[in-house]
């Protein structure tokens, strides 16, 4: 399906048109911007881009947006709800995820009806609601947030969780949201890594509450250095080398999926290849500049849980066998009619019309926008309010030195609860031992 707006138009017409495409490919034939060729001819454009125009105002009005939107968001109406993490985890965390949710609308409202960007998605779509883990190539650090306008349309924003770096977690706002969301942060280490990952699976499927976890399998996004790296492995295990993907880390995805499944936790496997036809945002500097991609392109391939191995080696086996498809996809849609699926549609429909996609980003923009100038005023005006914005933000920033993160708080107080209900219920059961026996 082509989702798109006219409004980014508008906007460049005022603004200036800062974004360019970063192939520059002079032979007159199509290829990806990945391709080392095209990495080349791009080096030379993107760089005189960032040089020329480090900030452009397109790029300063979204960034600006989404950290006061985080930040705000986290102080004023994360911050009040904070306390009901001691009381029940449980309906702390069904209450935050719909809170976090409605901040994941304000992006893809921006890209979409501000910068008119174009979102395709093919293949089986989302049965909406159905807990899952999401695969996806890693071609920019910014496909997490590109995600989110296929995951609007298809499924519930509110039960995305991702899995990445724990650096992230220390960035004010942004962070601190992200670790009310419970966010899966790792540090690469997988002994460091593995009693966290455990630890937070085991919670989602104690209190029951449906997720969708991304994951990037590749480990990081798609370079000169990273695929260089990607081929040196494969010479090393006797693999293919290849150009538009690198190869997967299985250790981590067959660990969650074997966790989610013994945890009754896992519908299916939801494998999105994404591309970008012109414009590569590959890091946050890139949007900065104004470098937003003019299309989106999803593909999405679901594996229902009945249909996935069952031994380690096998599922590691049948992750690899999706990266070859992946590699063979995206090299037909670069050297190809640059789309997946002539249809343009999924197999699925989406859960949510197209009016009502475009009224929630609307509302999203209207609600933000309002938000944000309301915080800042409240802020001027009350000392009151001045004395909760300072206490909050002493809280995110005293309990991450003392904790670690809002998400290992709300896991303490978890276990916490569990504690107390297994001492009660062993309690209760030694009563009625007693009794009997005084029968």
């Amino acid at each position: 399906m082509h989702f798109g707006g006219v409004a980014g138009r508008v906007l460049a017409g005022l603004c200036g048109d800062y974004s360019c495409s970063l192939v520059l490919n002079t032979s007159g034939k199509t290829g990806d911007p990945t391709g080392p060729p095209a990495v080349r001819r791009s080096r030379t454009g993107l760089r005189s881009l960032l040089t020329s125009r480090m900030v452009s105002v397109r790029g300063l009005c979204f960034v600006a947006m989404l950290f006061l939107g985080s930040f705000f968001g986290s102080v004023f109406m994360l911050g009040p709800v904070l306390p009901l993490m001691m009381l029940s985890p449980a309906w702390y965390r069904w209450l935050t995820d719909r809170i976090v949710a409605t901040w994941l609308t304000l992006p893809v409202a921006l890209l979409e009806l501000v910068f008119g960007v174009k979102v395709v998605i093919t293949g089986d779509g989302f049965v909406p609601g159905e807990r899952s883990v999401i695969i996806m190539n890693h071609r920019t650090r910014l496909d997490w947030m590109f995600l989110w306008c296929c995951l609007l349309r298809y499924s519930y924003l509110r039960l995305e969780k991702i899995c990445l770096k724990a650096g992230l977690k220390a960035i004010p706002g942004f962070g601190w949201a992200m670790q009310v969301a419970s966010f899966i942060f790792i540090h690469r280490r997988w002994e460091q890594d593995q009693h966290h990952l455990q630890a937070m699976l085991q919670y989602f499927c104690d209190i029951r509450e449906p997720l969708q976890l991304l994951i990037f399998p590749e480990g990081t996004d798609l370079t000169e250095n990273t695929r260089a790296r990607s081929d040196d492995f494969a010479e090393k295990n006797s693999l293919p080398k290849y150009e538009y993907v690198l190869h997967p880390r299985t250790t981590g995805f067959t660990f969650i999926v074997d966790t989610l499944r013994r945890g009754d936790n896992l519908d299916a496997i939801h494998d999105i290849t994404v591309a970008y036809p012109q414009n590569v945002p590959q890091t946050e500097r890139h949007l900065l500049a104004g470098v937003f991609p003019r299309e989106i392109h999803f593909h999405v391939s679901r594996h229902p849980v009945s249909t996935l191995p069952t031994g380690a080696p096998q599922l590691q086996a049948w992750c690899q066998e999706r990266w070859g498809e992946k590699e063979r996809r995206l090299q037909d849609f670069y050297t190809g009619g640059r789309c997946f699926d002539a249809s343009g549609r999924s197999r699925i429909p989406p859960c949510k019309s197209e009016r009502r996609v475009q009224l929630i980003q609307a509302a999203s923009l209207l609600y933000w926008s309002a938000f944000i100038a309301l915080s800042c005023a409240g802020l001027l005006l009350s000392p009151a309010l001045r004395g909760f914005f300072l206490l909050v933000v002493l809280f995110f920033l005293g309990q991450q030195r003392a904790v670690g993160g809002v998400e290992l708080l709300e896991l303490a107080c978890h276990r916490r609860k569990q504690g107390a209900t297994g001492a009660a219920t062993r309690d209760r059961l030694g009563r009625g031992a007693g009794d009997k026996d005084k029968d």
